[in-house]
């Protein structure tokens, strides 16, 4: 009874779960396990009682005359034997007595005999039937519960699940894997992050000050967004900027060099001369530098 219980009430437990998805997962777990437990304990408790059975031996107070003439008692029968048991599941038909069902059709002597289905499938049948109607009526009837609500749960509680993958993925970023972020909501987070820790020493445009300019090409430690990571999380110590592992996750330094390599080319005003080397992204040529010598060949076209 209790375990037909938790079989049909189980799927309406699950779809009352919100998408929390560690609660959804850990209460189903729970009932899952409590079933195979109860169903185990089953088995070998019906195992156990049909052991006992077959040992425990049935007293007789009868008599028998052996051959030598004398009267011996009649050794004790168990009270259940295997071969009983087997018989009653089976309702197998001795061979000695096949002839009795024998329906007279012989090919390649291959006799056809008129078995009788076992009473443990017949029983095990007609225990679907009834489980069948109990399961329609409580499900499809009595209640509310649908299999379009458990699949709508299902999937918000996998969304929830695919959420915090992606977050525990993004807290695994460093300076080997790290990669740009293009789309808004992270370049916004960046933004946010810049502005509450950065502005102070590179300023609210990145035209530099205390710090150097981060709108040109010009990088004193490198200008790749694994450049920009490392320096971010540790920090250049020598030259008063701190490590920001400790303070930032690793997903929001991500964010913040993102939204930096953005400011390149946006020429703020009072911006910092350039500092370091030039840095040129992979597969880009190099900008074109002042054409110094053109500029003093149209100055001396100009002179009379």
């Amino acid at each position: 009874m209790a375990l037909g219980g938790m079989l049909l009430t189980g799927p309406a437990l699950w779809a009352q779960t919100s998408p929390a998805s560690g609660e959804a997962f850990s209460q189903r777990s729970l009932i899952l396990l409590l079933i195979a437990t109860m169903v185990v304990v089953a088995l070998v408790s019906l195992v156990l009682a049909l052991s006992i059975l077959v040992l425990v031996r049935q007293k007789s107070t009868a008599t028998t005359v052996n051959e030598a003439g004398e009267t011996v008692p009649v050794e004790s029968t168990p009270l259940l034997s295997w071969k009983f048991i087997q018989k009653k599941l089976t309702d197998a038909v001795p061979v000695e007595e096949e002839e009795s069902i024998d329906m007279g059709h012989d090919y390649d002597g291959i006799r056809e005999l008129d078995n009788n289905l076992p009473p443990w499938w017949k029983y095990g049948f007609y225990l679907t039937i009834v489980f069948a109607v109990v399961y329609l009526w409580y499900y499809h009837v009595s209640s509310d519960w649908s299999s379009r609500q458990e699949y709508e749960v299902e999937m918000a509680e996998a969304a929830a699940e695919k959420e915090a993958y992606l977050a525990k993925v993004g807290n695994m970023v460093d300076e080997s894997n790290v990669v740009m972020l293009e789309d808004a909501a992270a370049l916004a987070e960046g933004k946010a992050i810049y502005d509450a820790n950065c502005v102070a020493c590179h300023g609210a445009l990145g035209e530099g000050g205390v710090g150097p300019n981060l709108t040109d090409q010009y990088w004193i430690h490198g200008g790749s967004i694994s450049d920009l990571f490392s320096t971010i999380k540790y920090g250049v110590p020598t030259k008063g900027m701190i490590s920001w592992q400790a303070q930032l996750k690793p997903q929001q330094m991500q964010q913040v060099a993102s939204y930096i390599l953005t400011m390149q080319g946006t020429n703020p005003p009072n911006a910092k001369e350039p500092q370091g080397d030039l840095y040129v992204p992979e597969g880009e040529a190099a900008p074109a530098e002042a054409d110094t010598t053109a500029n003093e060949e149209v100055a001396m076209l100009a002179q009379p």
